[in-house]
């Protein structure tokens, strides 16, 4: 805040500063108001009653004090950087940017306008742009705690999590009090899998406001990354009997509950929360995926009379209303509304997200390329030899939830579910931090890297079979640890040289199914930014049928076992029996009893999975051949599929083949 003009109003107005500070806003407020009835004209004055209405988050009041200050004082950069601030604080994104920029443009040295320009540009996608404001408003002024912490933001929405977490720290250790860089530095922290260090940072502000809901919401979160859900869930309720109509925290719940096999409970939790907020569109989608509908159900109208009234959804609740739509109508028959709505809403998530295709399209034609049977001879065996790991891998829709909760009922293997541990540990172990030395320069790599890459690969699995077992003390110690990232198929040749005793299971369906089911499905985090166009779907997919082309044709005979889909559900003893002999494990009959698996499920199938095995996944309805040529024509399949139901075919008939 500025200091006084002589004379009394300026005594006013240093004593409404004062005031101010110390919290007393209501009195600063007065004081202010007395200084302006005695100078009108005073764009100091107007500038600290606008601080005040900030204060007391009256922000519409604000800005018309900022704005009189302006009009009496028009090069007073600090009542254009304020005005941004309280623009900001309405939503008013875009005209906040320009009022931080009339800032700077008065005075270039103005840290505190830069910092906060890279605040707005990052809630505007805008995310190169704000890490670059925030790094001059850094050199402008080291000591800025708040330029760190918009910064970290920044980083964060980059996927540049470690330097992410590096400016949240220095941010506090500039101002130990800033709750918000605490609960980023949280963030940050789970979202590099130290899921005990982020919870450390949650409790660390419970302890100072244990009524702070993030900070509960937050710790609920990474409780159950760490597959913690019993501490999920205990965090969740001590929420809820604090503040029982949380929407947020009952979804959560439910989510938290449903993945642990709680079905009827988390169905109660999404019940409850749509009592609470029928309007809430974001209620709804959950429920959806456990329940199949019939015709007349209640919760059909009321979503698509949500849908009706757009002007009320934001694009994330129309983007979800959409796929619970899609599902919904496709339970009661309605297939071409269904897919409609998977138009739709694949439209809006693709037009929300970057995906650059020709990238993705030649990093997997440059891998199949590295990766010679000349290297593949030259590295083989100098990897480490555990035999633990088994990946399961694939397009992601195609079985492998399935595959893993069969090998999860035997008692030697412990199911690690979808894990980034290959590519965490890849960069662990390159020279310089980065992946790509085993993709780009696959034939720089010696036996060391290899066995560095192994064993940190392997430290991260028991990490995380270590965290399990302190949480069951009556299991033991695995003979097999899963990882089914679909993904991996993309590193089957490291996989190999890294580990060449790991098993490597790949999981395949029917192209046309395995497409549509991924279409049908709004992914979590844009884990699969390619399934959103038919057409770059389709491309994709048939990028990785070329490289799984490639991998068979380059590897020993019978490296990689393949699980047909269609196959395993038409007879699953036999397969299942292959399944568990191929991972050189004796027979255990709990694995024709998968559903009742103790363990969670937090993939797209974790409702599936808990029941007995179901065929109507086979020869899944498809669109008329005008709505998915450019699907077909992607995946070079003649168009000859029609607008119905297609019977279920027999396996030999889906078995998947080159094209």
């Amino acid at each position: 805040m500025l200091g006084a003009e002589p004379g009394h109003v300026g005594a006013l107005q240093l004593l409404g500063v004062i005031r101010a500070r110390e919290g007393r806003l209501d009195d600063a407020l007065r004081l202010l108001n007395e200084a302006l009835d005695r100078d009108p004209n005073s764009p100091e004055a107007h500038n600290n009653l606008g601080m005040v209405f900030a204060a007391l988050q009256r922000f519409d009041k604000a800005v018309a004090s900022y704005e009189r200050a302006i009009e009496l004082s028009p090069r007073y950069a600090i009542a254009y950087n304020n005005l941004g601030s309280a623009l900001a604080a309405l939503g008013r994104r875009a005209e906040a940017v320009t009022r931080f920029e009339q800032a700077l443009a008065l005075e270039p040295g103005y840290a505190e306008p830069l910092a906060n320009l890279g605040g707005q540009l990052r809630e505007l996608g805008r995310h190169e742009e704000a890490a670059a404001c925030c790094e001059r408003a850094i050199a402008l002024k080291p000591e800025f705690a708040e330029a760190h912490l918009n910064l970290g933001s920044a980083l964060m929405a980059l996927g540049r999590h470690q330097d992410a977490a590096a400016s949240f720290a220095k941010a506090l250790s500039l101002r130990p009090e800033l709750v918000a860089a605490r609960l980023n530095l949280g963030s940050a922290l789970h979202a590099l899998e130290r899921y005990d260090e982020a919870a450390a940072q949650y409790r660390r502000v419970l302890a100072a406001d244990p009524g702070s809901i993030e900070a509960r919401l937050s710790l609920a979160s990474t409780l159950k990354a760490a597959d913690d859900h019993r501490g999920a869930v205990a965090e969740l309720s001590d929420l809820l009997a604090a503040a029982p109509e949380h929407v947020e925290a009952r979804i959560n719940l439910g989510v938290t509950l449903e993945e642990i096999g709680r079905i009827e409970e988390a169905r109660a939790q999404f019940e409850h929360a749509i009592a609470i907020a029928p309007g809430r569109a974001l209620s709804y989608p959950p429920l959806i995926r456990l329940k199949r509908m019939t015709p007349g159900d209640p919760l059909l109208a009321t979503m698509e009379a949500l849908m009706r009234d757009g002007r009320s959804l934001t694009d994330k609740e129309a983007l979800e209303l959409d796929f619970a739509l899609g599902k919904a109508l496709a339970d009661i028959g309605e297939h071409e509304r269904s897919f409609a709505h998977l138009l739709a809403g694949n439209a809006r998530k693709r037009r929300s997200i970057r995906y650059d295709e020709a990238s993705d399209l030649e990093r997997l034609a440059r891998i199949a390329q590295a990766y010679t049977p000349e290297l593949l001879q030259r590295l083989s065996d100098l990897g480490d030899p555990s035999p633990a790991p088994v990946f399961i891998l694939g397009m992601p829709r195609s079985g492998s939830t399935l595959v893993e909760q069969i090998l999860a009922s035997h008692p030697k293997v412990f199911a690690g579910g979808e894990r980034n541990d290959f590519r965490a540990a890849m960069r662990e172990a390159a020279p310089d931090g980065a992946a790509s030395p085993f993709l780009g320069s696959a034939a720089k790599l010696t036996g060391e890297t290899l066995r560095r890459l192994g064993s940190a690969y392997l430290a991260r699995l028991a990490a995380a079979e270590a965290r399990s077992l302190r949480r069951r003390p009556e299991a033991v110690r695995a003979l097999r640890i899963t990882d089914k990232m679909p993904a991996n198929f993309r590193f089957i040749g490291l996989i190999h040289l890294a580990l060449p005793n790991a098993r490597i299971i790949h999981t395949c369906r029917d192209p046309i199914d395995t497409c549509l089911s991924c279409f049908a499905q709004l992914f979590a985090d844009d884990n699969q930014p390619f399934s959103y166009d038919l057409a770059e779907l389709g491309r994709y997919y048939a990028a990785y049928r070329a490289l799984m082309d490639h991998w068979r044709q380059v590897l020993p005979e019978g490296r990689i076992l393949d699980v047909q889909y269609e196959d395993l559900v038409a007879d699953v003893e036999t397969h299942a029996r292959r399944i568990v002999a191929y991972c050189g494990l004796g027979w255990a009959d709990a694995c024709l009893e998968f559903q009742h698996a103790n363990r969670p499920v937090k993939t797209a199938s974790s409702v599936q999975v808990r029941q007995p095995i179901y065929g109507s996944s086979v020869g899944r309805w498809r669109p008329d051949d005008r709505t998915l040529r450019p699907l077909l024509e992607a995946l070079g399949i003649a168009a000859t599929v029609r607008s119905q139901a297609v019977p279920p075919k027999s396996p030999s008939a889906l078995r998947e083949t080159a094209q």
